[in-house]
């Protein structure tokens, strides 16, 4: 029951029922899933547009809308946090976070699209007198006018402070990232102010749909049939839908003779593929397969040269993914559910391995703005003895004169080059190889051996891979 049915209304003044907005109901109920479950925004939204699809209340604007909705928000909360925090008479943790997300919603309009100020304000608050009650509305409209009275460029410097006195917290507020992660991929670049400003942008901007043609399953000219297709930068199997577009509505992607692959995650593959083996090539190994998009393209790649895969992932239900991925591959493989700490197979039984470890996921925060926010710097330790553990047991799973393929889709330091040169220490049978050759039309790759790629240079997620031989027993 609304605020309004429990006070008496004005004499003369009839009430209005709230206008229900389908498209900024389910950004709400978006936004609600990401913060009181920990869901994630592109688990979660998929499902909410086919219902309303469904329903018949959404058509393709409707949906792009709402799409914008949910991941803008997400992108700018922190920013989109300091404004309203200056705009309200009270801490910001003392707003219901049911409260919060509708202000936030309300700010992206007004400061992150082309929607008119007062259009972003009505719609709003009408917003908020559905899911709110009438009371909390007046508090969100008084909230957006008085955001209102600046644009983003405005508001930014009143809030953010100077770059020359505090540069990490500058960069923080204007690009959204939180301070830790703004320090560690600024570390990571080794660069100027330049190159930290442009990768923070990149992750502030809604990445293109990538697709990867699976070989001997699919061609990329059958992909770029589809509309607003066009080729991969690098990858001779990637095409790139540049309006977003349905994946699962492609013919090839709902038979899995294609797959949703960053373009990023099918370089490291083909790396490992390129890097060059001595003695025979029959037996490769994903040791952290799930869900199964590298898997895919490694059991292809394997099958043309003969070789079969062996694809292991410690959860049974993502072990399920992993299959579905390689269901139909032209060649041998099998999928196991195990742990590639505790690995059930034999030292030295494989010519390659790719260990792509679990990691905190800052090299995808363009998927998955929400991350930013979810993730402590006391995290890197959570992970550190398992990122160890994973790449000391697939250098005693290659055999002598085969290769190791280390990756992980973060550029933090401490998940990245301390890794390897950690666990290198421990193990001199190994070597690092210099792994840009092996993706010879890629640019800019550094000063290697290993390779890190970017969302602001590459156009990709920011993966990491550093390819090791093993040179003794």
């Amino acid at each position: 029951m609304s605020d309004t049915s429990r006070r008496p209304r004005k004499p003369g003044k009839p009430y209005r029922r709230p206008k229900k907005d389908p498209v900024r109901i389910l950004a709400f109920e978006a936004l609600r899933a990401v913060d009181e479950r920990d869901a994630y925004a592109n688990l979660v939204l998929p499902p909410l547009l086919r219902k309303a699809r469904e329903s018949g209340d959404f058509d393709g604007r409707d949906a792009a809308l709402a799409t914008e909705l949910v991941y803008g928000t997400l992108r700018r909360q922190g920013t989109y946090d300091a404004v309203i925090a200056e705009c309200v008479d009270r801490p910001l943790r003392d707003v219901d976070p049911p409260v919060l997300d509708v202000l936030s919603l309300g700010v992206h309009q007004l400061l992150g699209t082309r929607i008119p100020s007062h259009a972003a304000v009505s719609a709003t608050v009408e917003l908020a007198r559905v899911v709110l009650g009438d009371g909390r509305a007046k508090f969100v409209n008084a909230v957006l006018r008085k955001v209102a009275q600046h644009d983003l460029d405005g508001w930014l410097e009143r809030i953010a402070p100077p770059y020359d006195e505090d540069p990490e917290d500058h960069l923080a507020v204007v690009h959204s990232h939180p301070r830790w992660i703004v320090s560690a991929l600024w570390d990571a670049l080794g660069g100027g102010r330049t190159g930290i400003e442009e990768l923070l942008a990149a992750d502030n901007e809604r990445p293109e749909v990538t697709l990867v043609a699976r070989p001997g399953r699919a061609t990329t000219d059958e992909l770029l049939r589809e509309d607003a297709a066009v080729p991969g930068r690098w990858s001779p199997y990637a095409v790139r839908l540049t309006e977003g577009g349905e994946p699962g509505a492609i013919d090839a992607v709902r038979d899995g003779c294609a797959g949703v692959q960053d373009e990023g995650s099918q370089l490291v593959a083909l790396a490992l593929a390129n890097a060059p083996v001595d003695g025979p090539d029959e037996r490769w190994l994903d040791g952290c397969a799930g869900p199964g998009g590298k898997a895919a393209l490694l059991a292809a790649l394997a099958a043309e040269r003969g070789a079969s895969l062996l694809a292991a992932e410690k959860q049974p239900h993502r072990a399920g993914l992993v299959a579905r991925a390689l269901h139909g591959n032209p060649g041998p493989y099998q999928v196991i559910a195990a742990d590639g700490t505790r690995p059930p197979w034999l030292p030295g039984t494989f010519d390659r391995v790719l260990m792509d470890v679990p990691c905190t996921g800052l090299g995808a925060l363009r998927r998955r703005p929400e991350a930013r926010w979810r993730r402590r710097p006391e995290d890197l330790d959570g992970f550190a003895p398992l990122q160890r553990g994973l790449l000391r047991t697939a250098l005693e799973s290659v055999r002598v004169g085969g290769v190791v393929g280390y990756a992980t889709c973060s550029p933090h330091l401490a998940e990245t080059r301390a890794v390897v040169a950690d666990v290198l220490k421990q193990f001199p049978e190994a070597e690092l190889i210099d792994a840009r050759p092996l993706l010879p039309d890629v640019p800019n790759l550094g000063d290697g051996p290993d390779v890190q790629l970017w969302p602001h240079v590459h156009g990709t997620d920011a993966m990491y891979l550093a390819v090791i031989r093993r040179t003794a027993p």
